[in-house]
């Protein structure tokens, strides 16, 4: 075999591989997208008619556990993938989202549970601006929080949303290097035992 014929091998195989990686760029992408647009449909679309009582209280302890599980679980499906950096772009979506998703049920019980908890009446809508505004530390102030609970879950968000950004992107890319070690250990897909070359 001549080494223009290998070259050309490698060119086809690495053009393949472009294709390839773009493809599971694409699908990733709209995998993020789609956890993300069921999350907050879910959001509004579930009937939301208790007001923030004990039960409810335990319903947003059990989601923020949930959280935390599902985000154990994006640690180790990135760790094992074979595309690391796409799954964790997949698993911070999902676990990013539902984290606000969670805030904004809480804060939209509490305004219906007890009114004058917020600077105003919260719609759905109202609820995940407010969850935004303090997830992004902008807090424009048109919505604030004026009783103690609605205040001290928006501490327990900030608080949240600071180990989430923090601590979760730095576990993330730990599990991405990890995938990219695996990977860089396995051989390729159809690579056989390196075989002699036949003499002349």
């Amino acid at each position: 075999m001549s080494d223009t014929d290998t070259d050309g091998g490698q060119a086809l195989a690495g053009a393949d591989g472009l294709r390839a990686g773009r493809g599971a760029a694409a699908v990733a992408l709209a995998r993020a997208a789609f956890i993300a647009a069921g999350l907050v449909t879910a959001y509004y679309l579930l009937p939301l008619d208790e007001h923030l009582t004990a039960g409810a209280s335990l319903l947003l302890a059990g989601g923020l556990l949930a959280v935390l599980l599902v985000f154990a679980w994006e640690v180790r499906a990135i760790a094992r993938s074979p595309h690391p950096r796409l799954r964790a772009v997949e698993g911070l979506a999902a676990t990013l989202v539902l984290f606000l998703v969670l805030f904004a049920v809480a804060y939209y019980l509490l305004a219906r549970s007890a009114p004058g908890s917020f600077s105003e009446p919260l719609t759905r809508t109202d609820a995940l601006y407010f969850t935004l505004t303090t997830f992004s530390t902008v807090g424009y102030g048109d919505i604030t929080a004026r009783s103690q609970t609605g205040r001290v879950l928006a501490m327990v968000q900030m608080a949240g949303g600071l180990l989430l950004v923090g601590v979760a992107a730095r576990v993330l890319a730990s599990a991405v290097q990890t995938g990219l070690r695996r990977k860089l250990r396995e051989p390729p897909a159809g690579a056989g035992p390196d075989e002699p070359e036949a003499g002349p």
